[in-house]
C-alpha cells in the first residue's frame, strides 16, 4: 500500500542524470521552499471549492466547509503565551458547527509543544506523515506500465466509482466519504482536481489524484493506492510520473505529498525531499 493528500527547471536535467544523485536534495533550498509552502498553501490557503471558505481569525487560518464536509485549522502562528487560548477558541467555534474538525500541525510549527497542548485540549493524533516536496522539473515524467495496463482519466461518476473501489481495496477503509467529496469536486470545481486510474483490462488496480491550487506554485499528490495483487510492479511510480507531467503542462513548479512510511522511500528515490512532518489532530465536537 502506498499513499500520497526554488524555481522551475527544465525536465530531464542532464547533470542530475549523470550524477545519479538526488538533484533536489543538493540544489533545492529547503528552507525557502518550506517557507513558500507555508505562505501559499497555509497562510494564504485558497478555498478549494464553492462550498468552502477560508477564515483568518486571530493567530489561525481555518478551512470551513459550508456543506458540512471537512473543517480544519490549516495554519497557526502561535507562541507559548497565545497557544492555549487560541486552541480553546477554535474548539468553541467548531463545536458551534458540530461534527469533527482537524488541526493540521507541522513539526516546524510553534510553539514546539503544540502537539502536546492539542492532546491536553482533547484532540486525538492521527499517524504522522512526512511532508515531501520536489521541483517538477527535476522529476521523471515518463514511466512504463506493466503489459496490459493502461491509464484511464477520471471525468465522471463512473470513474469516481473506480477510484473508490481501489481505495477500499488498497487501504481497507470505507470510501463513502471520499466518493461524495470527489463527486462534488468534479461538479463544482473540476479545475482543482485531476484523477487517474490504472486499469488491467476492465479491472481497476491503482488510482491517484492530484489537487490543483490555482494561483500557487504547488500541486498536491493524494490518494495513491494499489490493490494488493498488483503491488511492486511500478504502477505507483508511473502514476507519479503521469501527474508530474500534467502539473508541468499546467505551469506548476512543485509537487507536494504527505507521505506515509510506505511511500516515502519511493518518493525519495524519485527526487522528493523531506522538509517537515505533519500530524492531523482530530477533535470530535
Amino acid at each position: 500500500m502506498y499513499c500520497d493528500a526554488a524555481r522551475f527547471h527544465p525536465p530531464g536535467n542532464p547533470v542530475a542524470a549523470r550524477s545519479g544523485q538526488c538533484w533536489n536534495d543538493r540544489m533545492m533550498d529547503h528552507d525557502a521552499v518550506l517557507a513558500l509552502f507555508d505562505r501559499q498553501l497555509r497562510r494564504e490557503a485558497p478555498a478549494d471549492s464553492p462550498a468552502t471558505r477560508i477564515e483568518r481569525v486571530g493567530g489561525v487560518v481555518r478551512h470551513v466547509a459550508t456543506d458540512g464536509a471537512w473543517h480544519g485549522v490549516v495554519w497557526s502562528g502561535l507562541d507559548e503565551s497565545t497557544a492555549d487560548a487560541e486552541i480553546a477558541a477554535q474548539v468553541r467555534y467548531f463545536a458551534s458547527l458540530g461534527g469533527e474538525f482537524e488541526w493540521k500541525s507541522y513539526s516546524h510549527d510553534q510553539p514546539a509543544d503544540l502537539g502536546e497542548r492539542l492532546v491536553t485540549a482533547g484532540f486525538t493524533p492521527e499517524p504522522e506523515e512526512t511532508l515531501m516536496i520536489a521541483r517538477i522539473g527535476d522529476l521523471p515524467t515518463g514511466a512504463e506500465l506493466p503489459e496490459g495496463v493502461h491509464l484511464h482519466r477520471v471525468t465522471d461518476p463512473a470513474g469516481v466509482d473506480l477510484v473508490a473501489d481501489v481505495h477500499e481495496q488498497a487501504f481497507g477503509t470505507s470510501s463513502t466519504r471520499l466518493r461524495s467529496r470527489l463527486l462534488a469536486q468534479l461538479e463544482q470545481s473540476p479545475d482543482t482536481v485531476s484523477m487517474v486510474v490504472a486499469m488491467a483490462g476492465d479491472l481497476p488496480v491503482c488510482a491517484a489524484r492530484m489537487e490543483l491550487y490555482p494561483g500557487t506554485e504547488f500541486a498536491g499528490l493524494w490518494g495513491g493506492g494499489t490493490v494488493p495483487a498488483w503491488r511492486g510492479r511500478g504502477i505507483y511510480r508511473a502514476l507519479i510520473a503521469h501527474r508530474a507531467a500534467l502539473a508541468a503542462g499546467l505551469g506548476y513548479h512543485y509537487l507536494q505529498v504527505d507521505a506515509s512510511s510506505q511511500s516515502r522511500p519511493i518518493l525519495q528515490r524519485l527526487g522528493f525531499a523531506a522538509l517537515s512532518t505533519t500530524t492531523p489532530y482530530l477533535y470530535n465536537c
